[in-house]
């Protein structure tokens, strides 16, 4: 790929960020799709942008692997991989335009939804254990999340929404988003390989852009202890709310 110095470093930066958001504030990472997606050709951006993200998830899961609430996941892979399947097929005639237009009317639907519910009294204090209302919005937040992450790499919002709404904890939080995205992101090259998103050239950018994710992570876990609850699920909701935006204004 030719691109320049400047539009390098600017990769770089999203990659730190990427890092950062797997670490500390899932849903930050929206503001490093808009950065590919500036760079690069819309489409193309988002096969660069997933190996990137697998390299988060595995300094993740190493980071916060204890910390999965297993049932959780279980209850959302069904949906999920239906939501992938769904995905695939609208990348097939969907131009970068509609793909904008439907991603960022989900973020800001969900992030609309999550703070309406937060004006309700707290439904669960358990630190990592979702409430029993929540299982019922697994399968919709499932397929929604299954369907964002394939067509633009948005999944982290939609499944932080999910997440926030099910009374999960920072750590809790964290660790059961690490191991979704490393299981569902991985599972997602063979579908980006095919769509022809994943390519030798592709992958050679990427050589030089993960080892930028490291120093990211590093940041975000020595931060994520020092941001307390509150503002942690404040700063998830803000991300969301922002990465919705320039979707839907770029």
């Amino acid at each position: 790929m030719d691109i320049s110095l400047w539009e390098f470093a600017a990769l770089a930066a999203a990659a730190v960020l990427v890092g950062f958001s797997k670490t500390a504030v899932s849903g930050a990472n929206t503001v490093s799709l808009a950065v590919f997606a500036a760079v690069l050709p819309a489409r193309e951006s988002t096969g660069v942008l997933l190996p990137v993200l697998i390299a988060g998830d595995v300094l993740a899961v190493l980071t916060y692997r204890r910390h999965a609430h297993w049932p959780t996941l279980w209850r959302l892979f069904p949906a999920v991989a239906g939501g992938v399947v769904v995905g695939t097929v609208f990348l097939m005639w969907a131009d970068d335009a509609v793909v904008r237009t439907s991603i960022g009317a989900i973020l800001l639907m969900m992030a609309a939804v999550t703070l309406w519910r937060r004006r309700a009294p707290a439904v669960e204090p358990e630190a990592s254990h979702p409430s029993r209302g929540s299982r019922l919005k697994a399968p919709s937040y499932g397929v929604l999340g299954g369907f964002t992450t394939m067509v633009a790499n948005a999944g982290g919002p939609v499944m932080s929404m999910y997440l926030l709404s099910a009374g999960f904890q920072k750590l809790g939080f964290l660790g059961t988003s690490a191991w979704f995205f490393l299981i569902v992101n991985t599972s997602k090259v063979p579908f980006s390989v095919g769509l022809g998103l994943i390519d030798a050239h592709s992958l050679l950018l990427d050589a030089a852009l993960v080892l930028f994710v490291i120093p990211g992570a590093l940041i975000g876990k020595a931060a994520v202890h020092r941001i307390n609850q509150r503002l942690f699920e404040r700063l998830v909701i803000g991300a969301t709310v922002l990465g919705g935006l320039q979707l839907l204004l770029r």
